[in-house]
């Protein structure tokens, strides 16, 4: 009995250090990475790809979600991840101008967008990021709630890159 629960132990803790040093698995839900992403589709993350290296552009990285609360208690934090796309690295400054990204005043090219999902033509006033932080937008422009409301994230608050998506098996593929 005593070696059971050793060897379920051991498991547990090897699962604890694959999920915390090398992968782990996230599920889309919501509509915020439409078309690249659609909600119920499984990802698998790598989270040593920021162990070695830093968020590039244009990588589509699970981070914690900043300040969630339950509704009536704002001491009490829902710990959440949410899926975005790295927009604007550290020292850059990111201006949204009738609805297209600026980065240090150059327009950033951005393929993955689809125009049923970047309608509404905003404006944003530059913002200048710090040695560590990030920002972060998702592909469904109309309905994302991402650094254009809730501010840059910092490089803590990057989990880990999105390497594939895993499920539904028809829509197999690295995004």
């Amino acid at each position: 009995m005593l070696e059971s629960i050793l060897y379920l132990l051991i498991a547990i803790l090897c699962g604890l250090l694959i999920r915390t040093f090398l992968f782990e698995f996230a599920f889309v839900k919501g509509n915020s990475m439409k078309p690249t992403l659609l909600s119920g589709e499984a990802l698998f993350v790598s989270t040593l790809a920021y162990r070695t290296g830093d968020p590039e552009r244009h990588d589509i990285v699970i981070c914690h979600y900043p300040s969630r609360y339950i509704r009536g208690f704002k001491r009490i934090r829902i710990p959440q991840h949410f899926v975005k796309r790295v927009i604007g690295l550290p020292g850059e400054t990111v201006e949204i101008i009738e609805g297209v990204v600026h980065i240090n005043g150059e327009p950033l090219d951005e393929p993955y967008l689809s125009p049923a999902h970047t309608k509404f033509k905003t404006n944003r006033a530059p913002v200048t990021l710090g040695d560590d932080e990030y920002y972060v937008m998702g592909d469904n422009r109309d309905n994302s709630n991402d650094s254009r409301r809730i501010g840059p994230l910092n490089r803590r608050m990057i989990i880990g890159r999105v390497q594939q998506v895993l499920f539904p098996l028809n829509r197999i593929r690295k995004p």
